[in-house]
């Protein structure tokens, strides 16, 4: 759990891109997800090198470090709900009075001064930092905060622990050191935090384990392991079906197995084309194209995970249950092997001809219309 700690610690530079270079591979920042140098990478019928992929990866995995960075704990962002909806807004490109319309705030001259505010609240924020950046030169001996992980589902006083204290707590309760048992799980919340903390290091990021497996896991750390299995899903480090069927590391749900994906593009022929997700209870539709509609199994995928991009269709994918929903090609984009064409812009003009056919925006879908400046 170790993701953050990275993030936070990299230069401004590297957080704005969200990877780092290092001297074999290129490593995201925001998940550690290492991307291999030398190695070419396929994504919807391209290859890419290493630099390249790493950016298609945090924008498939994460969808932009932007979103990665809106979506966290509004006690790690400072923001509140309404400068979250209205930086989300403006992220996208909208307009002041298209803000306006879509939040119900006030006039377009509200939203103005809100746009100056945050300019205001940027400006105080780049004091802030240069004063905590001269404070830590200053400081010999200062108390260096442990990060709370991202899928935190809640933040609050039981998150500030130092390094040191955290040490402590760990040596305390782990007398044999980590590797051997958990003498007591009766202790202060604070405690049951770091411990839990340093217990999830034991469980496999992009792996999928079924209850047995994972109780095999925790029983070795501690006889009760309900109660932990209990508490990692509680305080957001694990997540699991609803039938207790399977669980996974919360940061490394949206992972994929790169050497898997090589394999499978190597050996499967690649359709381009138009597809939608329906949710057939209430009609609506998400209308989508990709260069390799085999790539759908993944957003499916993302979907039962509950890290969709669309996050309407992901709430009510959520609401009504993966069988009210159905996943269906619409159109194959034709054209010979030999034919000198551009498929990208003969794919988008395919998806605008479907987005202008079925109109899938406010009611009627899961779409959001392109601004038109």
């Amino acid at each position: 759990m170790k993701n953050l700690d990275l993030f936070w610690n990299a230069p401004l530079e590297e957080m704005k891109c969200g990877f780092k270079e290092e001297e074999e591979n290129y490593k995201c920042l925001l998940c550690g997800e290492k991307i291999e140098k030398g190695i070419i990478y396929p994504n919807e019928g391209i290859l890419y090198d290493a630099s390249k992929y790493i950016r298609i990866h945090i924008d498939q995995v994460h969808q932009s470090v932007f979103h990665y960075l809106i979506a966290m704990d509004k006690k790690i962002t400072g923001l509140t709900d309404h400068q979250n909806t209205l930086l989300r807004l403006f992220f996208e490109g909208k307009n002041d009075k298209e803000v306006q319309k879509e939040t119900g705030i006030g006039s377009t001259s509200t939203i103005r001064n809100h746009r100056f505010a945050l300019k205001e609240k940027e400006r105080q924020s780049k004091v802030f930092l240069v004063m905590m950046e001269l404070l830590k030169e200053n400081e010999k001996n200062g108390s260096n905060f442990v990060i709370p992980h991202k899928t935190a589902t809640m933040v609050d006083d039981r998150y500030v622990v130092t390094e040191k204290e955290s040490a402590d707590i760990i040596k305390k309760y782990f007398s044999e050191g980590t590797d051997g048992p958990l003498k007591t799980f009766s202790m202060k919340e604070k405690h049951k935090l770091v411990v839990l903390r340093e217990i999830v290091k034991k469980i496999e990021s992009k792996r999928i384990y079924t209850e047995k497996e994972l109780n095999r896991i925790l029983s070795a750390v501690y006889d009760d392991y309900v109660t932990l299995r209990r508490y990692l899903i509680q305080y957001g480090f694990l997540d699991r079906k609803s039938d207790g069927s399977e669980y996974w590391l919360k940061e490394g749900e949206e992972m994929l197995n790169r050497k898997e994906a090589v394999q499978t593009y190597m050996d499967t022929k690649l359709e381009a084309g138009v597809y939608q997700i329906k949710n057939n209870q209430n009609q609506k539709v998400f209308i989508g194209s990709s260069m390799n509609l085999k790539s759908m199994n993944g957003k499916q995928f993302q979907l039962d995970m509950g890290s969709y991009p669309i996050k309407k269709l992901q709430n009510d994918y959520k609401k009504y249950g993966k069988e009210a929903f159905s996943f269906e090609v619409l159109e194959l984009l034709e054209y010979k092997e030999d034919e000198h064409l551009d498929k990208w812009d003969a794919l988008k003009k395919l998806e605008e001809k479907w987005l202008n056919e079925l109109q899938p925006y406010g009611d009627k879908g899961y779409n959001t219309k392109r601004s038109r400046k």
